[in-house]
């Protein structure tokens, strides 16, 4: 018997989708776009348990991959909550954000996908956001002292405290950080800035090849 090939599925088109979807949104879509060849679709913020349990059951976005954290401080809602969704079935990813502020809870999705318990953590833990309805929101990457968030725009390169073994107390110790607090500036126009080897190419560096 000769065997059968299957060739890899294409991948959906993103003409129609945001327009389907947009509709099936309805009030509970702030705004909808195509970005970077992916649809991206921004939600209000007490909705967004709703409109990914509509994405999921009625459209075939079964599975979320990921939930991450951005932080924009010169906005009143300065946190971006991403959701990255996946149609197993469609071949087709999706981008679902909502806005918080540091005072506004977002409603947890753990009872859409027992995951994002875990993801959620993430999120609290580097920027601070508040997930309402999670039973088990605490820190997951630094640890129960820790004081902050790191991956908020005004959190310190060198943090607050540092740690060390004290050899006295035979334990670590936490003391407030010496360090300077002034943000680096980089101009990234080059990758070898401060090398000795001279590239090709490098706009920065003096005397080099034309």
């Amino acid at each position: 018997m000769a065997a059968v090939i299957h060739s890899a599925p294409r991948f959906a088109s993103n003409e129609g989708v945001l327009d389907a979807l947009t509709k099936a949104l309805g009030p509970m879509l702030v705004a909808g776009h195509e970005a970077h060849g992916e649809v991206v679709l921004t939600v209000a913020r007490p909705r967004i348990a709703d409109a990914l349990r509509l994405l999921r059951d009625e459209h075939e976005y079964q599975q979320l991959m990921e939930i991450a954290g951005a932080d924009y401080p010169d906005r009143a809602e300065r946190f971006e909550v991403v959701y990255m969704l996946l149609s197993v079935t469609k071949n087709h990813r999706l981008l679902v954000k909502c806005r918080a502020a540091e005072d506004t809870p977002v409603p947890t999705v753990t009872t859409l996908w027992p995951v994002a318990g875990w993801l959620e953590r993430e999120v609290f833990d580097m920027y601070g956001v508040i997930f309402e309805g999670n039973t088990d929101l605490r820190r997951i990457l630094t640890d129960y002292g820790f004081e902050g968030h790191p991956f908020r725009k005004d959190f310190p390169l060198t943090g607050y405290v540092e740690l060390r073994y004290s050899e006295e107390d035979k334990r670590v110790v936490y003391q407030p950080v010496e360090l300077a607090q002034d943000l680096r500036q980089f101009d990234f126009l080059s990758p070898w800035e401060g090398s000795e080897y001279v590239l090709p190419g490098d706009e920065k560096a003096e005397g080099g090849a034309a």
